[in-house]
């Protein structure tokens, strides 16, 4: 399918460009199927951005008016475009507008790019799941490297390599599939060779209003104890919300069935309610005339803060039943690709000095994010500057990198990244030139070709170029767990990633 009919205007004279921290530019506007660029000069271009990935507006509408076209953009950036012919402005406008709208994943940019001096393949593949299996396979012979989900005929969100505990047959895991939303049974997530316990993920168990259950469920997740006695089952919702599940079929495990196991209840925001916080700290942020006090009001009243402080608060929990009870925990809420992810994750950069590594914390993005089917395709979509009822919108991987810099900023000698790491992810998470984080799951990206047909995020960061920029020049590896403090005083404001938006001049000091 050829883009450029779809192109109304595809040069234009005399456009001012506007945007916070540089000067305004004026120059030549070119518009191609996946750029804008404004030329000032043959020696000064600026790459706008990336269409159909990078442009967003209220609704995905581009304000027009009075000669501007406004681009709101999903790194957060607000760029005015001034062009002196209306027709011009309306022609940009509505170019710009249905190239950002293609649904259609093979056309997106990533199946475009080819950076010179670089081959397709690199940085591909990354099986983390079988590097992950043969560290664990050295510290316990416990868990087997299960192929029960090969050509995702078990989970399609899950990876087709999984492991269980080594007592559970393929027969049994299909069965205790058939028990979970999304089919998404309990998984090993993480090992802790000092306490020998294990951090497992999965979805909410289907109970329903006739309570039923699955002895080979049971008898999953009592293998995952390894001979312990107990273990925690923490519910990221609210208990009321839990109950409630039932009526549609969900719920959370019944005592008297999981009797080693012991649920709690640590609730989350998350989906509409989580991306509304990200839009209002957004628009907080882009408020120019606000006092210093009332704007730190209103960033209070975004809670974003407070989701942060929720997050690390559960991950802590988590960490700290494993390393200092000794006990093994299963994390679930409804499906178990969301914020199941996120605090699982985290308690693995809290607990496992590996996770803190550069390539460490890479296998940890792609293990428990990308193969562990978090639906980047669906939740980074249109990015804080969304409104409306978009219900598949969720920031949840934005606020695990905005968790992982505040611990970074606690800790600043425990990772071996800096904070431009992190900026990085959350920027190519939204909008890439790259296919790493294209699509919900491995299931699509294997449709799609992906590793085929794009360039890996990864091979470009561990580039020995790029490599050295990322690295954190006072690292001190630390064997030891770090322990986040979620004192209001301990949780700020991440001024890397927001910087383009702190731009503002306080009225009052």
């Amino acid at each position: 399918m050829e883009l450029s009919h779809l192109v109304q205007s595809s040069q234009v004279e005399n456009v001012r460009m506007c945007c916070p921290l540089i000067p305004p530019v004026t120059g030549t506007l070119c518009v191609s199927s996946h750029h804008l660029i404004l030329s000032a000069n043959p020696v000064d271009v600026h790459n706008i951005g990336m269409l159909k990935s990078k442009e967003s507006g209220k609704d995905g509408e581009l304000r027009s008016s009075s000669g501007t076209v406004t681009l709101k953009c999903k790194d957060l950036q607000v760029i005015d475009l001034e062009i002196p012919d209306m027709e011009e402005t309306f022609n940009v406008a509505r170019s710009v507008q249905a190239l950002s709208k293609l649904d259609n994943i093979s056309l997106s940019y990533p199946f475009f790019f080819r950076p010179a001096g670089c081959k397709l393949g690199k940085g591909w593949p990354r099986d983390t799941m079988e590097t992950f299996y043969h560290k664990l396979k050295a510290q316990t012979d416990a868990w087997r490297l299960s192929h029960v989900n090969e050509n995702f005929k078990v989970c399609p969100s899950y990876p087709e390599k999984i492991i269980v505990p080594v007592s559970c047959s393929d027969y049994s895991l299909r069965r205790s599939a058939a028990f979970r939303q999304g089919r998404r049974f309990p998984v090993l997530s993480y090992y802790h060779p000092r306490s020998r316990t294990v951090l497992l993920r999965s979805a909410q168990p289907l109970v329903g209003p006739n309570q039923h259950c699955s002895g080979d469920d049971e008898m999953l997740l009592d293998a995952a104890l390894m001979g312990n006695l107990r273990g925690f089952i923490i519910d990221i919702r609210t208990e009321q919300e839990a109950k409630q599940a039932r009526s549609s079929g969900g719920g959370t495990e019944n005592k008297e069935r999981y009797p080693k196991w012991s649920v709690l209840y640590r609730p989350l925001v998350r989906g509409q309610a989580l991306h509304s916080s990200l839009t209002r700290l957004v628009g907080t942020c882009y408020d120019t005339y606000l006092g210093r006090n009332h704007w730190l009001s209103k960033l209070q009243a975004s809670q974003w803060l407070s989701h942060i402080k929720e997050a690390l608060s559960t991950a802590g929990l988590a960490a700290e039943c494993i390393e200092r009870e000794g006990t093994s925990v299963l994390i679930h809420g409804e499906e178990g690709a969301n914020n199941t992810l996120m605090v699982t994750s985290l308690a693995q950069v809290i607990l496992s000095p590996d996770c803190r590594t550069m390539v460490g914390f890479q296998d940890l993005i792609e293990r428990e994010w990308l193969q562990a089917g978090h639906p980047f395709q669906l939740r980074c979509a249109r990015s804080g500057w969304a409104q409306g009822r978009l219900q598949q919108e969720s920031p949840n991987f934005l606020l695990f990198l905005d968790c992982c810099w505040q611990l970074a900023h606690q800790f600043p000698m425990a990772m071996e990244f800096n904070e431009k790491l992190l900026c990085t992810l959350a920027t190519h998470a939204y909008s890439s030139e790259y296919g790493t984080f294209l699509c919900n799951n491995e299931k699509e990206r294997n449709i799609y070709k992906v590793r085929e047909k794009t360039h890996s995020l990864w091979g470009t960061l561990n580039s020995f170029r790029q490599r050295k920029s990322l690295i954190n020049p006072v690292y001190q590896g630390n064997p030891l767990a770090i322990w986040p403090s979620v004192a209001p005083q301990s949780i700020q404001l991440w001024e890397g990633e927001y910087k383009q938006m702190m731009w503002y001049i306080w009225a009052d000091p």
